[in-house]
């Protein structure tokens, strides 16, 4: 016969307090992981969809050579070159025919290589050569022309060059602008129009005391050259700050 226990029955916890905090402490480190990757995972998609890009439109005060330009941040095309101070160029990038910089809005429009006529891209370096394209046109690229010529888009005329010469299968188009003033640009046309490219046509022009402008557009917008032309102009002209000073503090 089995005897009775008597007193109370005395039971362990199946968990102990230590492992109980340590369980809290490794869940609370997992949910602030959680978070922290959710937050840099956003902010990394984020900068991976800029791709180089920037929405600021602070303003930057740059000295080009002998010129001070003026300009928002967003249409400066490289990262490295959105800075205060002196730089030997600065490349561009805006919209046509809006001359607007990068937005968020219009990112399909910076990004989608099929449609080349909806940017045009500018290059500002201190000038190099007295003349600008117009410039040597007459003692230079005339030289250069072979007898044929055919009409061109809007008034221009298509001017091929010599075999001999150094441009390879580039075109050379002609007009008078409306003050009475040569014009000429460099075309490398495709062959099929699909095939165009955002750099297809390019032209230099001197502005302010020694500034150099190239700027490059699609064939497709070959038909509004002298539209082109004026707004580079007046773009370029605007951004230029008489007084040559530098502000010493960087926009923000």
């Amino acid at each position: 016969m089995v005897a009775a226990t008597t007193g109370e029955e005395t039971h362990a916890p199946l968990i102990s307090n230590r492992l109980l905090t340590r369980l809290t402490i490794g869940i609370a480190a997992l949910a602030a992981l959680t978070v922290a990757i959710s937050v840099g995972g956003r902010l990394m998609g984020e900068r991976i969809a800029l791709a180089g890009h920037t929405e600021s439109t602070d303003v930057l005060d740059i000295i080009v050579g002998q010129d001070h330009v003026r300009l928002p941040a967003n249409t400066i095309r490289f990262e490295e070159q959105r800075r205060i101070g002196r730089a030997e160029r600065i490349d561009l990038y805006l919209t046509w025919p809006e001359m607007a910089g990068y937005s968020n809005a219009e990112r399909l429009r910076f990004n989608d290589a099929g449609r080349p006529e909806s940017l045009v891209f500018l290059n500002l370096s201190q000038s190099t050569m007295s003349k600008d394209m117009s410039g040597r046109l007459g003692p230079i690229y005339s030289q250069l022309f072979d007898e044929r010529s055919q009409p061109g888009p809007a008034g221009l005329v298509l001017r091929r060059l010599k075999g001999n010469s150094a441009y390879g299968d580039e075109v050379f188009f002609t007009g008078t602008l409306p003050d009475g003033a040569d014009y000429a640009v460099r075309c490398m046309m495709p062959a099929d129009e699909k095939q165009s490219t955002s750099a297809d046509c390019q032209r230099d022009i001197h502005i302010g005391r020694d500034l150099s402008v190239l700027y490059r557009f699609s064939s497709r917008l070959l038909p509004q050259w002298q539209a082109i032309e004026a707004r580079m102009r007046d773009y370029v002209g605007r951004a230029l700050v008489e007084d040559g000073r530098v502000p010493t503090t960087r926009a923000r």
